[in-house]
């Protein structure tokens, strides 16, 4: 290869690489990662919409479910004079050891005024979810379930409970869980079906209680922008094709 054409060559490969390296950076500078609260049990009107279930060997009458004035110090501090704080609290309680569980589920009234299971969309491109969670040093561990846009589920290790008191619990989201489509609208996010507890099957469980309190996500909010991105919503793409002639 003659000199001049290599020396050619070996611009244009640098030039593709220095545009490749600030395309990527480029994406990575544009993110815009926040906090979102999922779910906080401080408004009353709202807080009891869930519904709480117990596994087969759940005591008659249990699990319990209230919404309480209780929060982690922690977060909020000791003094919390005009502050309208609480969390949810559960009472458990089960006939027999074993691999019971206890499922939280959010849920809305129906027009009966009835509480049905529903699910809380988990706005943007989840990065991790947390809470706080009050624990009596029984050792149970909690879990958190999320759906993907195909209705595939998939279960988040919160972690433990064998502590005392109020902790805060975070886990990622693994990358491998689809939040995006190949086509357009690619936005696909996530829903939290459910909360799980489960005792471990040589623990005591025949009386107990757990809180939970400020339900987060961590996630990029960012949009990628593109010619012709309003034809992407459905709402303003099913508006002008109502509006176009034939």
């Amino acid at each position: 290869m003659r000199p001049g054409l290599r020396a050619f060559l070996g611009t244009v490969l640098a030039l593709a690489l220095f545009f490749a390296a600030a395309f990527v950076m480029g994406d990575e500078i544009t993110q815009t990662i926040t906090s979102k609260n999922i779910a906080t049990w401080d408004d009353p009107a709202t807080a009891g919409n869930w519904i709480v279930q117990g596994s087969r060997y759940a005591t008659q009458g249990f699990p319990q479910m209230q919404v309480v004035k209780a929060w982690p110090e922690a977060l909020y501090g000791r003094k919390t004079e005009g502050k309208n704080l609480g969390s949810l609290g559960i009472h458990g309680r089960f006939d027999r050891k074993s691999y019971n569980t206890i499922e939280i589920i959010p849920a809305m009234k129906d027009s009966a005024g009835k509480l049905q299971p529903s699910t809380l969309p988990l706005p943007g491109h989840a990065q991790s979810i947390d809470c706080w969670v009050w624990g009596a040093n029984y050792n149970y561990k909690l879990d958190i379930y999320i759906r993907d846009f195909q209705g595939i589920d998939h279960v988040l290790h919160m972690g433990s409970l064998l502590f005392a008191g109020w902790k805060h619990l975070s886990t990622p989201i693994s990358g491998a869980i689809p939040q995006s489509r190949n086509y357009i609208p690619r936005y696909a996010g996530l829903e939290l079906t459910k909360l799980v507890i489960t005792t471990a099957p040589d623990e005591k469980v025949d009386d107990f209680y757990f809180f939970i309190d400020e339900l987060n996500e961590l996630t990029d909010l960012s949009v990628v922008r593109f010619d012709g991105e309003d034809l992407a919503d459905p709402e303003t793409l099913n508006s002008l094709w109502q509006q176009g002639t034939k």
